[in-house]
């Protein structure tokens, strides 16, 4: 039988997610970076073609009915734009939830410097830290791989452990999802190879709604 939505054991129904963060103090939901963050990603049989942040937000809403959100992350983006184009309208917004990028794009220079990437990553956590809002922040996962790079595996190692030293530092909710049992699913990313489908944002999703659990 087809995996669906409904049956997915990583998934969570909206009533229960929203059952496991009542009482929620979120009313401003932002989120900046790249693709990733905008939730990007192409449809799957039996799963709605949502991507994670409407998602995390239609559960929020449940909760929060006057829930604010704005989401500018970019197709794209760099840590280095993410800085440029993006925190000064995360900062008007004056959030509440802030979710923040990953370092994904900052992987595709033939030598990427991870000591620029780390400073970068570092002034978004910093900037959005300020406002004092609860910050989540997610790794790349193992199936996200991209011919052509044969230290690929290396790379997205390297960026997690930047991700990982940050969310502690800055006490940012971590989803990690390199290892999540989701990336043995040969459905788990679209056709180009790099962004989720939709079966894979309904589970980054929920996961994200279970690390948010604790802060409530």
């Amino acid at each position: 039988m087809p995996r669906t939505e409904e049956t997915d054991p990583f998934c969570l129904p909206p009533a229960e997610a929203a059952a496991l963060l009542a009482g929620a103090p979120w009313r401003r939901f932002a989120v900046i970076g790249d693709s990733l963050s905008k939730g990007t990603g192409d449809p799957s049989p039996g799963y709605a073609s949502l991507g994670w942040p409407d998602r995390v937000a239609d559960v929020l809403r449940r909760i929060r009915p006057d829930l604010a959100c704005l989401n500018v992350a970019e197709v794209g983006a760099t840590t280095s734009r993410t800085l440029k184009t993006q925190l000064g309208r995360m900062t008007a917004f004056a959030p509440d939830l802030v979710h923040l990028p990953s370092g994904a794009n900052d992987l595709f220079r033939p030598e990427p410097d991870f000591t620029v990437i780390e400073k970068a990553l570092g002034a978004v956590h910093e900037a959005a830290a300020a406002t004092g809002a609860t910050l989540t922040v997610f790794t790349l996962g193992r199936a996200f791989v991209v011919p052509g790079f044969p230290d690929w595996d290396q790379r997205v190692r390297t960026v997690n452990a930047i991700t990982r030293r940050l969310a502690s530092d800055h006490g940012a909710v971590l989803v990690d999802m390199w290892d999540h049992p989701v990336n043995d699913r040969p459905d788990l990313v679209g056709p180009d190879g790099i962004h989720f489908s939709a079966s894979g944002q309904a589970v980054l999703a929920a996961e994200i709604i279970r690390g948010l659990m604790v802060r409530v």
